[in-house]
């Protein structure tokens, strides 16, 4: 089985297209989506079409999915974040509202070997693991030898040895193949970084892929017309700010 790991779409439709694209679908088994389908981007209704198109069991609901739902004070969202909450709630269908309703925040034991949260297993819709000690508090709230999580948008692996409470942090290599399931007594947070928004220094998509015939883990990156993205969110009114940051990644 082969299954393409992204989170973090953020209504970004074209960068959502160049990924499958690169991933090429039909190899693909399964999708694995880690929420926040829709926020700061001009396509959510088209994003989340997509998504109950190929992900319809095995995609988790975000923060900012939450907040498009009006589920969650957006106060302490940035100005900015908090406009394009206020233009996706309008912009939103039913057959949206419904499908985004249904999400969970965390899935476990997928293909047996996984856990499956937006930001992280202790606390999934809001918790940012950036950090070893974070990462360290996390492995006690999972039990699969894999965690995947999304929120931070940014790519990044921690390790953690069965013998020490020590985490690692590893940065990925694109394109390198990473045999994780090889590695006995050895647990896995693991972040597949931003389809549409990447906070990382690097614009382009991010995601990531697991063959469990090869016990592989493989980052990716693909770069997409930012320029029509920021097209149809100026012409949706969007904040200028939100416009600017896909060209830096950041």
């Amino acid at each position: 089985m082969r299954y393409l790991i992204i989170s973090d779409i953020h209504a970004n439709l074209v960068a959502l297209e160049a990924v499958l694209a690169h991933a090429e679908l039909a190899t693909v088994d399964e999708i694995w989506c880690l929420g926040d389908v829709i926020g700061y981007g001009p396509d959510p209704n088209e994003c989340v079409a997509r998504v109950r198109e190929l992900a319809p069991n095995r995609c988790l609901v975000g923060n900012h999915d939450y907040a498009a739902l009006n589920r969650i004070d957006i106060s302490d969202f940035n100005p900015e974040a908090r406009r394009a909450v206020l233009w996706t709630r309008e912009q939103l269908t039913p057959e949206s509202v419904g499908f985004l309703e249904k999400l969970p925040g965390r899935m476990d034991h997928i293909a047996e070997r996984f856990t499956l949260a937006h930001g992280s297993p202790r606390h999934p819709i809001w918790e940012y693991i950036l950090s070893p000690s974070v990462a360290a508090e996390n492995f006690e709230a999972f039990d699969t030898q894999f965690c995947l999580v999304g929120h931070t948008h940014q790519p990044i692996i921690f390790r953690q040895d069965n013998q020490s409470d020590d985490v690692q942090v590893l940065q990925p290599a694109v394109g390198a193949p990473l045999p994780i399931a090889q590695a006995e007594g050895v647990r896995f947070i693991i972040n597949p970084g931003s389809v549409g928004q990447p906070r990382d220094g690097d614009p382009r998509a991010s995601y990531a892929v697991y063959d469990d015939k090869t016990g592989a883990l493989t980052y990716e990156r693909v770069a997409y017309s930012i320029a029509e993205t920021q097209g149809r969110m100026a012409k949706a009114g969007l904040p200028e700010r939100l416009i600017a940051r896909l060209d830096y990644g950041w």
